[in-house]
């Protein structure tokens, strides 16, 4: 007994200390990517690109759309639209679709919801995971945020295994033909008001499996999504960021600067 609370005791507290300090990265992490743009381009085709992440406006000006992001080296390349980097950046969720797209790739942060249902929820959040059509990998993510370095329940947020016990939904996966059907029901079960979290480039573009006849390109726009949480996947420091955001939980002084590069 004395041997297990001296090697209890010299572990210290493993739990992150976000949101209190910002969280630190291997140098190789993948964060928020940006665009070091030239002058306007004309559209070229893909070719052998890993996602729709580089893309061009009506006016034949590059832009990022950090929602397509599979966060890949091949995605980190330089080209007639300009050179994009990784940054060390994990705060990218944003509350609607056109805020993760961008001429520099900045990204529009979520916004607190409205203070009514804020008050509804208090300060316990409970989500139902629907998994539509996933390699695994983001709900990999979803169950780290459980454990003793992220407990996610120190917010008073946690996952149910029922529709009627939630406020909202967690979608992950491109939602294929197989999972709509799936998919409505579960939000129909929610009682009013509920949440839709978009987790993962698949659930909020398609992913690599943009443009397949088998998928919806993500969230049906049917759904209405409320927060929408960039990765392939996400690092779980971005989903807590972007629920605590949503719920108002982050101090204003937060505001991120700017991040250093990878």
């Amino acid at each position: 007994m004395f041997d297990f609370l001296r090697a209890r005791f010299r572990q210290g507290t493993p739990t992150s200390p976000f949101p209190d300090r910002n969280a630190e990265f291997p140098e190789r992490f993948r964060g928020r990517p940006v665009l070091d743009a030239p002058a306007p381009m004309h559209p070229e085709p893909s070719g052998a690109a890993p996602s729709a992440l580089l893309t061009v406006t009506p006016d034949g000006h590059p832009a990022l759309d950090v929602g397509a992001c599979l966060f890949s080296p091949e995605e980190a390349t330089s080209s007639a639209a300009g050179t994009v980097r990784f940054t060390h950046d994990y705060r990218m969720a944003s509350s609607t679709r056109a805020g993760l797209v961008s001429a520099s790739g900045e990204v529009e942060l979520a916004h607190a919801l409205e203070a009514r249902v804020r008050r509804l929820f208090g300060r316990s959040l409970r989500l139902r995971s629907v998994v539509a059509g996933s390699c695994g990998g983001c709900e990999a993510e979803l169950v780290a945020l459980g454990n003793v370095v992220f407990d996610l329940a120190r917010f008073g947020v946690q996952f149910v295994a029922s529709p009627r016990h939630a406020d909202g939904m967690v979608i992950t996966g491109t939602v294929n033909s197989n999972m709509r059907v799936a998919l409505d029901k579960v939000y129909e079960a929610l009682p009013a008001p509920r949440l839709v979290i978009a987790v993962g480039a698949c659930a909020i573009s398609g992913g690599p499996f943009h443009g397949s006849p088998e998928v919806a390109g993500g969230v049906p726009a049917s759904l209405p999504v409320d927060l929408y949480v960039p990765g392939c996947p996400p690092h779980p420091l971005t989903l807590l960021d972007g629920l605590l955001r949503l719920l108002d939980r982050l101090p204003v002084e937060r505001v991120p600067a700017t991040p250093s590069t990878s």
